[in-house]
């Protein structure tokens, strides 16, 4: 009988819920709000789940609620508006994360051929504000250039390490060469990419 209700409930809650986005697709856009104030809450939680940092949170909540309102036209009404969008919230949060993902080596400090943390720069995300973005996108653009300035297998060996995040061990594997080379090769490939960022006065990407 519990079931049964709950079902019931279900039901008529995804009803009210695709009544509104009717009412928004004819023109009510004010409707969405009931739509926000209702479900905020719940997505709110599944992102903070994913992305696990408070301060992140808000501005990926206000950007799920866009990107729902925004693909209200696809919608398909013989699935369930909550589950839809619980999906858009932890799909984009985890789409968030994947285009985030700053990887990095160091041009600072000591560093030695067994140290992945070492001749850092920041390939940055590109899911940032206009302007954020072409600023780091023009230092990205500088850092690329000089990526062509490197021996092939130097440029080769920082490509698979930063822009596929690859590990030691899968590089290795890609390249058919031992561990040891991989190291070897890609602490020289830093070390002479470092220098040429300190050469032309690339500032490393904050």
């Amino acid at each position: 009988m519990a079931e049964l209700k709950k079902n019931t409930d279900k039901h008529i809650n995804n009803l009210e819920d695709q009544s509104i986005i009717k009412a928004i697709l004819d023109g009510d856009i004010n409707e969405f709000a009931k739509i926000q104030k209702k479900y905020k809450r719940l997505v709110v939680s599944v992102i903070r789940r994913v992305v696990r940092n408070d301060d992140e949170v808000p501005d990926l909540v206000q950007e799920t609620f866009i990107k729902t309102y925004n693909a209200l036209p696809n919608y398909d009404f013989s699935y369930n508006f909550y589950s839809w969008l619980m999906k858009i919230a932890s799909n984009y949060a985890i789409d968030y994360l994947r285009k985030r993902k700053l990887n990095t080596i160091s041009i600072h400090g000591d560093a030695n051929e067994n140290d992945e943390n070492d001749y850092i720069i920041q390939i940055p995300d590109r899911n940032l504000l206009p302007d954020e973005y072409l600023t780091q996108k023009e230092q990205l653009n500088q850092i690329e250039s000089l990526l062509d300035k490197l021996p092939a297998n130097f440029k080769n060996i920082i490509v698979l390490r930063l822009q596929k995040d690859m590990d030691y061990s899968e590089i290795a594997e890609h390249l058919s060469i031992p561990l040891g080379t991989v190291k070897a090769t890609l602490f020289r490939a830093k070390k002479m990419l470092g220098s040429l960022l300190e050469k032309y006065k690339i500032n490393k990407l904050d």
